[in-house]
């Protein structure tokens, strides 16, 4: 990849090495996403079952302080967010979606209300709740090969670095008998900020040991408070320029460092800006006082918000609601279906009343 800028090393300090490899901006200069680099963070199966996902669904911002562009198919589609991809067929997807649209309209009087799309996106936020508890399982068996229910941190280090290239009996002989492992800076980076999130998992009393349910507070933090507020403190830390713990609406639009090389990559900032002014007014700041402080930024962050999640109902209503009644029907959750799907169906109209 070559041009643009390199994106701002973000959020989990130790993981700005790590990610600064994967991080860098395309050709047109755009600031690193990662909802668009998901599918690329990974070198082998058994270190993306070990390493916490960079890419949280559900959430609404990332672990490196991006939006999260996924956001609205996410809590739309759930788990069969995979079945709309942008190269499949469009009937079989206006299929769908029309197969959607009936699940949504829980009375079915062929409208959507505000209400009806927050029970909904209650559910589908639920099922990523519930993959990413299925994955945690297999994830914990790998790092608990003993099965005695519990990873200390050693364990879970030599498997680490097993993924990354180590040879995991050397490694762990040397961790058995407190030997210095010798591994290069970016490595040993990524290994402190792991160590600090892992014992930021460990459930008091502290053991330092992580049991299953803690092994997926440390990989999926959403799923705990205590480390939902964990992130929103990284968050924080690595936005805050003058230490006083919340952020300003300059704070938080300030791009990523870097220089801007074309126009292009000048649009592709204005967006940037215009992007997360938004997002600052009009949600994350509650009291509309101009400040955000930490506890907004959790709500924000709450998958399992309820208040969230209606408003989020409304805003994606808002975006498509061509009649202005405040509800959706089926023919504008298909004329907007990029927005809710990520696939532009053509032709949306044709027929629908007779398939539906």
């Amino acid at each position: 990849m070559t041009g643009g800028k390199k994106a701002q090393c973000g959020i989990w300090t130790g993981f700005c090495t790590l990610l600064s490899v994967l991080l860098i901006l395309d050709v047109h200069g755009r600031p690193a996403n990662v909802s668009v680099l998901k599918e690329k963070m990974a070198n082998s199966k058994e270190e993306n079952e070990i390493l916490p996902p960079d890419h949280l669904n559900g959430v609404k911002m990332e672990m490196d302080g991006h939006l999260n562009r996924d956001f609205n198919k996410e809590v739309f589609l759930g788990k069969e967010i995979e079945e709309f991809e942008e190269d499949s067929e469009p009937r079989r997807n206006r299929e769908k979606l029309m197969d959607i649209f009936q699940k949504v309209d829980l009375n079915h009087d062929n409208s959507v209300s505000a209400k009806e799309m927050q029970r909904w996106i209650m559910e589908k936020t639920e099922e990523h709740f519930q993959e990413a508890v299925r994955e945690n399982k297999l994830s914990f068996r790998a790092v608990d090969p003993d099965g005695n229910g519990y990873v200390t941190w050693d364990e879970y280090r030599v498997k680490f670095l097993a993924s990354k290239g180590f040879n995991e009996r050397e490694v762990a002989e040397k961790v058995k008998n407190n030997e210095e492992l010798k591994v290069d800076e970016e490595t040993q980076e990524v290994l402190e900020s792991l160590k600090d999130r892992w014992f930021q998992a460990d459930n008091p009393p502290a053991d330092q040991l992580l049991n299953e349910e803690e092994f997926l507070s440390f990989l999926h933090p959403e799923h705990s408070r205590g480390m939902l507020k964990y992130m929103v403190k990284e968050i924080v830390r690595d936005l805050d320029q003058d230490g006083d713990k919340k952020l300003t609406l300059s704070e938080f639009i300030s791009l990523p460092m870097g220089t801007v090389e074309n126009q292009q990559a000048q649009d592709i900032d204005d967006d940037w800006v215009r992007e997360r002014r938004k997002e600052f007014q009009d949600v994350i700041d509650g009291n509309q006082d101009g400040i955000v402080t930490m506890e907004e930024l959790e709500e924000y962050m709450d998958p399992m918000n309820e208040y969230n999640a209606l408003n989020e109902a409304k805003q994606m209503i808002a975006v498509a609601d061509e009649n202005q009644n405040h509800n959706l029907e089926l023919e504008e959750i298909l004329k907007y279906s990029e927005y809710f799907t990520g696939s532009k169906l053509m032709d949306y109209a044709r027929n629908v009343h007779e398939e539906f």
